[in-house]
């Protein structure tokens, strides 16, 4: 195998988060002998440490779910495959309904969900009551429930994936920028590197949010935006033991949360807040909604915030995945591909590198349909011809201000 100063590689993966990081394992395991990672700055440096673990198959699309069954099951075997795992843990999963056009399209999703082999069923008011014992009684009028979703652990996930990299022999160039592709006709055969270039024939751009800027590089127009997204964990409390405590995402609000040590770690993303780079906590805004949060679990209003963060994360406007090739005005770049997670890293990281892999090798892939995730589903203005994801945090409308 090519050691690190090699000029030359079967595959080269831009980007060493979640969706990099596992689209190289894959590749490397489908038998490339010489895979090399590409990070900027070091492996999990960006949303990947510092995201809350959610793991949901509960998608509002047929992809959404399809790419969720797909990454709960790796994450539950994933100790047999690689000798590590990422900290799954089976919590259940709670979608609330707080009105009769939410209970009618609840039943709809639940439909679809149960069609396409997800464990999820309907829960009647007292049911959620009964199930979620610090919840205020009577807040909602029933929800969807599947007990397979869960958690991982961020910080291990990273760990987990660094060595898988390191036991399959991958090539990790960590402070090592992007510059650019080498094409010769519309086909790739090399990458530009801030350490020289690298001849290959293959290259996936998995930047995370910062896509769009990988697109420029390349002369290609890809609209995946980048948002705050902020987490708080509370302090400890016994009402908050993991046992009376299963996962649940308000919709109407944009939080959702689960057990962290002993107390309640929740999400939230504000969607009148402009698209944009930013890792700093957003006071204000965390008052503003905690209000919301004390409503909903009222021993969160009695009690401390034990912690708190931001990540900057990616999205798209329609709440679906980038997957496929890189297409300029000229027309797609033969042997470069897109894999963007659109902020859900942890929810379909896997997946989409396995996608992503698939593509980078053969071109197609038989996990999901990606006939219309390509970059060409967005319009001049970063608009989707898609439907959006309706099971999603509150992403801005737009990928850019």
């Amino acid at each position: 195998m090519a050691g690190p100063s090699s000029h030359t590689a079967d595959a080269v993966v831009v980007g060493g988060g979640t969706v990099g990081a596992w689209c190289a394992w894959f590749l490397a395991r489908e038998g490339l002998e010489h895979v090399v990672v590409l990070d900027e700055d070091t492996l999990g440096r960006g949303a990947s440490s510092r995201a809350a673990g959610m793991v949901r198959a509960q998608g509002g699309t047929e992809i959404g779910v399809r790419l969720g069954i797909w990454c709960r099951d790796f994450y539950s075997q994933q100790y047999e495959t690689t000798g590590i795992d990422s900290g799954f843990v089976k919590q259940g999963y709670f979608m609330p309904a707080f009105s009769a056009a939410e209970v009618a399209t609840a039943h709809e999703r639940i439909a679809m969900q149960q069609r396409l082999g997800l464990d999820v069923r309907w829960v009647e008011p007292d049911q959620v009551d009964a199930m979620n014992p610090s919840l205020a009684p009577g807040s909602t009028m029933g929800a969807s429930y599947s007990p397979t979703d869960g958690y991982v652990d961020p910080p291990r996930n990273v760990l987990a994936y660094t060595a898988a990299l390191l036991g399959a022999g991958i090539d990790i160039r960590e402070r090592t920028r992007f510059t650019g592709l080498v094409t010769e006709g519309a086909r790739v055969v090399g990458a530009k590197t801030s350490a020289g270039t690298i001849s290959t024939d293959r290259v996936v751009l998995a930047g995370g949010t910062r896509m769009a800027d990988l697109g420029a590089i390349v002369g290609a127009r890809i609209p995946v935006g980048r948002v705050r997204h902020q987490v708080a964990v509370t302090s400890p409390h016994p009402d908050l033991a993991a046992s009376r405590l299963p996962m649940f995402f308000d919709l109407v609000s944009g939080i959702y949360w689960r057990p962290e040590e002993g107390g309640l770690l929740w999400g939230m993303s504000n969607p009148e807040e402009s698209p944009g780079r930013s890792t700093g906590f957003d006071w204000a805004y965390y008052e503003s909604i905690r209000r919301r949060m004390a409503e909903l679990v009222p021993v969160t209003g009695r009690i401390g915030v034990a912690k708190t963060w931001a990540a900057t994360i990616e999205f798209t406007p329609d709440h679906l995945p980038v997957l496929g090739p890189v297409r300029t005005s000229d027309g797609p770049i033969a042997g470069a591909t897109i894999a963007s997670a659109c902020g859900h890293g942890m929810m379909w990281g896997p997946a989409v590198s396995r996608v992503a892999a698939d593509l980078a090798l053969r071109g197609s892939t038989d996990l999901v349909d990606v006939t219309d995730l390509g970059i060409d589903r967005f319009d001049s203005e970063g608009r989707s011809k898609l439907a959006a994801d309706p099971i999603a945090l509150p992403f801005p409308e737009r990928a850019t201000a």
